[in-house]
């Protein structure tokens, strides 16, 4: 590496060895070119060496000083790159391409540190003449995003040589051994968490459903036993509702208090018992780790620049996201109107990025285009195939009540506050249709009583195209008794 004061990193020796290495050895081609670009040398002439090395090697011809040559004369690049007479000195320094993998880390960190060194220099230019501590920030964490993400310079593994299926094997003897190793993040919905084993890491969770079904108020429920009773550190990510309003749906829906009789003034001195239960709900609110923003149109850009902050302020811990929702979210690049389908595009792949770099579930609720009638459909979800293709797991809230005529809730044939959760999509598991009950005033869904009639289950005559049948409620079906809060 150069000593001079005002010199960017560089090893010349280095650079020249590598590509010595390339020429007399086009075995090491494959491994070399995957982990290269021209922008990793430093010296310009041996820009233009990997540039015709690559595009020689992509023409299926070998690599070797005469192809070279030619290659580089045919661009016009030949003198620029030294010559024949250089491409001969760089065959002859390198004796041998036994040590082409030490050449290789030595070019690769010396580009690292210059691009870490021009990052610091826009950081510092962009902090001069802003006046936004935030957003300078944020530019930071951009920056040297950017250059980690170049530096990951994984390749394709070769599965003989990769430890991967010993890891499976160890996986499943693992589980097979205690069924909890793996357990994600549990929802506190004892057949969702049955089918999941929690909500697992890095997967972006779909939650979706028509207006006033309650897909808030589904997600705040997981956040709220995610963080109140699992101790979980929670993000939550409101780009329709303040502050506020989810502080008192997660306060009345933890006291079991009705919100609509709080918000409406009668919760009188008389109510002493709600009272009781709203102080106790407080206190362990309070105690939760939940982060809340509400910032309208925020970026994934911004929530993830925003997440990074939360995991270094818990000690690297961060174990849940839920934003709410998709379709108000902004790219952060430029997206005609006309071109909104591609910008929420942009925002799910990018919400993918985010789950698997943060290394935590992912639930972003979203709309439903207007459907007339049935069960939705994943053809259903607004404005983009891609919530679809990029989504690890795709539910649907659905409440026949609502939309029922008051005879037939009379006549039993929809039960009311009887609600599912439809897994549309599943990667890692099967397609459900979980059954639950929603207690309105409370804004809260509930697992269903264990003591109901078989024939109050089998009343709703919907059709269920997930299974074939609802199967009854067993004893495994209530949630362990540590799982519930302590009211």
């Amino acid at each position: 590496m150069s000593d001079k004061t005002n010199v960017m990193p560089n090893n010349l020796d280095a650079e020249q060895a590598i590509l010595g290495a390339m020429i007399i050895d086009n075995e090491i081609l494959p491994e070399v070119l995957d982990r290269l670009s021209d922008n990793d040398f430093y010296q310009d002439s041996h820009k233009y060496i990997i540039n015709a090395i690559k595009q020689t090697f992509n023409d299926r011809k070998p690599v070797d000083i005469v192809t070279l040559s030619d290659k580089l004369e045919s661009e016009g690049n030949l003198q620029k790159a030294g010559g024949i007479s250089y491409l001969s000195e760089l065959a002859q320094v390198t004796p041998s391409s036994a040590n082409f993998k030490f050449y290789l880390d030595i070019v690769r960190r010396d580009s690292i540190n210059r691009s870490l060194i021009r990052a610091s220099r826009d950081i510092a230019e962009f902090s001069k003449s802003s006046d936004d501590s935030v957003k300078s920030i944020q530019f930071a964490e951009e920056k040297i995003y950017a250059v980690s993400q170049v530096n990951d310079s994984s390749s394709v593994k070769d599965i003989r040589e990769s430890d991967a299926v010993d890891l499976v094997l160890e996986k499943f003897q693992t589980l097979a051994n205690n069924k909890d190793a793996y357990r994600g993040v549990p929802t506190g919905f004892v057949r969702l968490d049955r089918l999941t084993n929690g909500l697992q890491k890095s997967d972006l969770i779909v939650l979706a459903a028509r207006p006033g079904m309650g897909k808030t108020s589904f997600a705040m429920n997981i956040v709220e036993h995610a963080a109140i009773v699992e101790g979980k550190v929670c993000a939550v990510f409101s780009l329709e509702m303040p502050e506020v309003q989810i502080v008192q749906r997660l306060l009345c829906a933890n006291a079991e208090v009705s919100m609509s009789d709080a918000l409406s003034g009668k919760l009188g001195e008389e109510r002493t018992n709600d009272w009781k239960k709203l102080a106790k709900a407080s206190e362990r609110l309070k105690k939760a780790k939940i982060n809340i923003d509400d910032s309208s149109r925020v970026t994934p850009a911004e929530i993830l620049s925003k997440c990074r902050r939360i995991k270094a302020k818990n000690n690297g811990q961060l174990d849940l996201v839920m934003i709410d929702y998709i379709q108000l979210m902004s790219s952060g690049r430029k997206f005609g109107e006309e071109n909104r389908v591609q910008e929420i595009a942009s925002i799910t792949r990018d919400l993918k990025i985010m789950a698997k770099e943060l290394d935590v579930p992912v639930i972003a609720l979203s709309q439903l285009r207007r459907i007339q009638s049935g069960e939705p459909q994943l053809t259903d979800l607004r404005e983009s195939g891609a919530i679809e293709q990029d989504a690890d797991m795709v539910m649907f809230i659905s409440r026949p009540d609502v939309t029922a005529s008051d005879e037939d809730i009379k006549n039993g044939k929809v039960v009311k506050g009887e609600a599912f959760l439809n897994i549309a999509k599943n990667r890692n598991g099967s397609l459900e249709r979980i059954r639950l009950r929603f207690k309105g005033e409370l804004t809260k869904f509930v697992n269903p009583e264990m003591n109901e009639s078989m024939e109050e289950r089998a009343s709703n005559s919907r059709p269920d195209k997930y299974s074939d049948e609802v199967a009854p409620l067993t004893e495994d079906d209530a949630p362990p008794e540590e799982e519930e809060p302590p009211f």
